[in-house]
């Protein structure tokens, strides 16, 4: 008898259902018991394969997209792989739009997926023509043929996550789940998988992690929106200088800000504790939870989820570059050696 070959058709089949991982020696400390939802066993290492997926199928199914279709997009780096890697796989040309803020590692992995990069100044308005916003609406224009997926804008960026990470959390933690901790950039991911998980249960928790510069919590909290707050920060794909309408803040119970610095030696200290390579915003999201934890938010009946949403492989330049966390003053009187682990031989 001929066995079946066990294979995928392509590495698009692989995305989603990413496992819970209980986290033990990190999450020690607090009360309650705490899983990550590891994102960067996605193909393409982060939560923003689900929305590139979703969205191009969606544009396909309205046919929108046709053969030799151009995608174009903005993008801090993740979301941009993501939409370069679907569009490998089904023959659309992708030019993307990006931060400076996004590491060199990102960047470079988004030319090697055969995206066209235009590579656009963080700390400028967004209404400021050399904004990435500006630059991506500007290649729509120019571009024949040429969707802009536009995922700050783009409620399909929430439904992505309703359809799958809410439900498959739901279903992974039996129901049990108290509270989801979550980074808020688009909103797209705390939107749509707390939206699936409030109408399992309303009583659950839904904590956004905000960075300090940000507008976000502020408008959650009043409903303004301060351009006073603005300035520059450092952590990628965290936090917005603009109200994204693909964040449904009804949804969401409260922000947590977080710092650069802290946010970064969390993202070290869960690799080293945990054995999972983590993400600049995993250490954000994580930082946060600490946070909370401190305030008292969580007691022994907790189960609470967190979402890490990438993979530190992006960030060798940057969190894990011993030379750059010194350059931004990181390594202080408390973190001091923490990073001069390699000795050569002579």
């Amino acid at each position: 008898m001929e066995h079946k070959i066990q294979a995928f058709d392509s590495v698009l089949d692989l995305i989603g259902n990413t496992p819970l991982i209980r986290l033990n020696k990190i999450a020690s400390p607090f009360k309650g018991e705490f899983y990550a939802k590891v994102e960067a066993f996605n193909p393409g290492h982060s939560s923003k394969d689900r929305i590139a997926a979703y969205i191009i199928q969606e544009a396909e199914k309205k046919g929108i997209l046709t053969p030799g279709s151009t995608i174009i997009e903005t993008t801090s780096g993740n979301t941009g792989f993501s939409i370069a890697m679907v569009s490998i796989i089904k023959g659309y040309q992708c030019i993307l739009a990006v931060s400076s803020k996004s590491s060199k590692d990102k960047i470079d992995m988004l030319r090697s997926m055969g995206a066209k990069v235009y590579v656009c100044p963080a700390h400028v308005s967004a209404d400021d023509p050399r904004s990435y916003y500006q630059v991506a609406k500007r290649l729509h224009e120019e571009t024949k043929g040429s969707i802009y997926i536009n995922q700050y804008f783009n409620e399909l960026n929430m439904e992505a996550h309703y359809q799958s990470t809410g439900p498959e959390i739901w279903n992974q933690t039996g129901g049990q789940i108290t509270h989801l901790v979550a980074c808020s950039g688009t909103g797209g991911t705390i939107s749509g998988t707390a939206r699936y998980l409030k109408e399992q249960n309303p009583d659950i928790r839904i904590l956004g992690v905000d960075a300090f510069g940000s507008v976000l919590k502020k408008y959650h909290e009043t409903g303004e929106f301060d351009a006073d707050e603005i300035y520059p920060y450092r952590i990628e794909g965290l936090g917005k200088n603009l109200i994204p309408d693909a964040t449904d803040f009804t949804s969401i119970d409260e922000f947590m800000k977080v710092t650069d610095e802290e946010s970064a030696h969390m993202a070290r200290e869960i690799s080293r504790t945990e054995g999972i390579f983590a993400g600049y915003t995993c250490g954000a999201v994580m930082q946060a939870v600490k946070q909370f934890a401190a305030r008292g938010e969580f007691n022994e009946k907790s189960r609470v989820v967190v979402i890490f949403p990438d993979h530190g492989s992006r960030y060798m330049s940057k969190v894990y570059s011993d030379q750059w966390m010194n350059d931004q003053g990181f390594f202080d009187s408390k973190h001091v050696g923490e990073g001069q682990q390699i000795q050569f031989v002579k």
